[in-house]
Parts: structure tokens; C-alpha cells; sequence
């Protein structure tokens, strides 16, 4: 969850859109992950649902926000999945997590990202991981909204944060990124039978459990089939397009804005069913650093 300062610096810190995610962090993971139906495991995009929030890890102007997966939604340290949209000239202030670590994604427009105190500007879709440790930020300079997603993942179920009182507002911008960024660039997926698949982050990028993120795109009537490695979870996000999902034998719609979780050694099929092509992103998360060490061992060397 994220904790956002109130709109009065010094206020009380407000427990926010994450609903209880951060107290919940603390907590062994619900039972009922495991007994409610698919369908209601899956997270939906709902802007109606959004929390207008100013101010946000001391940030600029405003953002609407709301979760889409909390800690309980798999067995693995992901901490929450949040789907939002930072107005314009407004963003998420300059920041540490020193037992978690998250990923800025935006979907279209273009937006600032600083790792470290180093700026650059991406246009959409895009993402910037953001490693344990490594202070970040986000600033939408532009005058129409950003449609944003960030996914955290950390070293347990805990999230925390130390804000540096930085908006980012105006900072120097570097000509080319100096620090890791992925575009969600269809035109360099490589086949895989008919599915089309690249691998834009792996685990060596990050310190966590979380093991590697990928873009998916699954043709009309085709599927991706099977399971994913020994002691890997999976959340699936729908970037664009509709699709059925079997996971463990239950079946549910797929559709644009979905977060659908994947338990440890579950196996699913997700299938295209629109009229267009079903874009995923896939991020994986090991059960513990043990399953992701074994995971990084089975990869080809580049």
C-alpha cells in the first residue's frame, strides 16, 4: 500500500487508496485467497472507485487513484498492483522504499521519471522499475492527464517509504535516461507459436523476490498456455484487448485494466476472444530468494 501524506505537510500521515494494505501487509495472507471464486480474484479498472489525493510522497498538485490487487491477492510478497491518473503538471514526489521496491508504468502521454535524482522524460507506454534503495519520482509536465499503474513487490508483505520533500517540479532533464527503462513496443516481440512475447525486464534487475516482467500479445483465437517456472507466481495485467482466463480449472472474462493473480504452480490458459489482439504484461514473483535463484539458474546466458 502506499501511505500519502495529508494535504497539510506535518499532517497526519493518511492510510489511503491502498485501502488497509499496509496494515494488512503485516498480516499472513487471507484464507479466502484461495477459496473465492476466480472472477472475484480478479482486479478491475474503475475510475469511479478512484480517491482524488494531492500532495502524494510530497509531490505535485493531484492524482486519482485505487488498488487493483492488495497483499492478500497471492501467497508471494506482492504488496499491491494501483491504477490511476496523474493530472496534468502534478505527480508523485521524490522517494525511498528500503524493503520494497515498485515500477512506474504509463499508458500513453508522457511523463518525467528520476531515479536517483537523474530525470528524463519517456512517452507511453513505458515503465521504470525502481530498484530497493534507489530514490524515485514521477511528474506528469504536460497538460493533459497521464494514465498511470504502479506494482510493488518486497522483501515481505511490509510497505514503507522515507520522502525526500522533492516535487521534481522543474528539475534538469537528461537528454537519454541514465537508469533502466522498458517500452511496451509491439514491433520488437519475437513469436512464439502464435503468441508474440519479450522478456523486457529480468531477475537480475531487481532485489526482491520479484523475478522479471514481460510483454505478451496473444492473437485473436490463440492462447497462452501452461504454467509458470517452479516457485513463481504471476500477475497479469491487461494492457489492451479481451480474453477468457482458466486458471486451476475456473474460467472468467478477461478485459483492458484487469489484474489477474497467479498462484505458485497453478496452472492457466489465457486465451484472446475480442475482435483484436489480447496485450498482457506479466510480472513474475518467486515464492522466496531460494525459487528465484533456481528460476535465474535455468536461463540461457545472453
Amino acid at each position: 500500500m502506499e501511505t500519502i501524506r495529508s494535504l497539510a505537510r506535518g499532517a497526519t500521515m493518511l492510510t489511503l487508496a491502498l485501502g488497509c494494505a499496509a496494515a494488512a501487509a503485516q498480516q499472513p495472507p487471507a484464507p479466502a485467497r484461495a477459496t473465492r471464486p476466480l472472477a472475484e480474484r480478479i482486479g478491475h479498472t474503475d475510475p469511479a472507485r478512484y480517491r482524488q489525493l494531492a500532495k502524494v510522497h510530497d509531490g505535485a498538485g493531484t492524482m486519482a487513484f485505487a488498488p487493483l490487487l492488495g497483499p492478500d491477492a497471492l501467497s508471494t510478497n506482492l504488496i499491491f498492483v494501483h491504477r490511476g491518473v496523474i493530472a496534468p503538471h502534478s505527480g508523485i514526489g521524490q522517494h525511498f522504499h528500503h524493503q520494497c521496491e515498485e515500477m512506474f508504468v504509463i499508458l500513453d502521454g508522457e511523463a518525467q521519471f528520476t531515479v536517483d535524482g537523474r530525470t528524463a522524460t519517456l512517452a507511453g507506454p513505458a515503465a521504470v522499475p525502481d530498484r530497493m534503495g534507489h530514490a524515485h519520482a514521477l511528474y506528469n509536465a504536460s497538460d493533459r492527464p497521464v494514465e498511470w499503474l504502479n506494482i510493488n513487490v518486497g522483501q515481505t508483505k511490509r510497505y514503507d517509504n522515507f520522502d525526500l520533500d522533492d516535487s521534481r517540479e522543474g528539475a534538469p532533464l537528461d537528454p537519454v535516461a541514465q537508469f533502466a527503462a522498458v517500452k511496451f513496443d509491439q514491433a520488437r516481440l519475437k513469436p512464439d507459436g502464435a503468441v508474440r512475447s519479450r522478456r523486457l525486464l529480468g531477475p537480475e534487475v531487481f532485489a526482491t523476490p520479484w523475478t522479471f516482467v514481460d510483454h505478451v500479445l496473444i492473437p485473436r483465437g490463440a492462447a497462452l498456455d501452461g504454467a509458470a517456472a517452479p516457485g513463481i507466481s504471476e500477475m497479469v495485467y491487461v494492457i489492451a484487448g479481451t480474453g477468457a482466463a482458466t486458471v486451476a480449472g475456473e474460467h472468467a472474462p478477461l478485459a483492458s485494466g484487469d489484474a489477474l493473480p497467479i498462484e505458485v504452480g497453478v496452472r492457466r490458459t489465457l486465451r484472446a476472444t475480442g475482435g483484436a489482439p489480447l496485450e498482457l504484461m506479466v510480472i513474475g514473483i518467486a515464492r522466496d530468494p531460494a525459487a528465484k535463484a533456481a528460476y535465474a539458474a535455468t536461463l540461457s546466458a545472453r
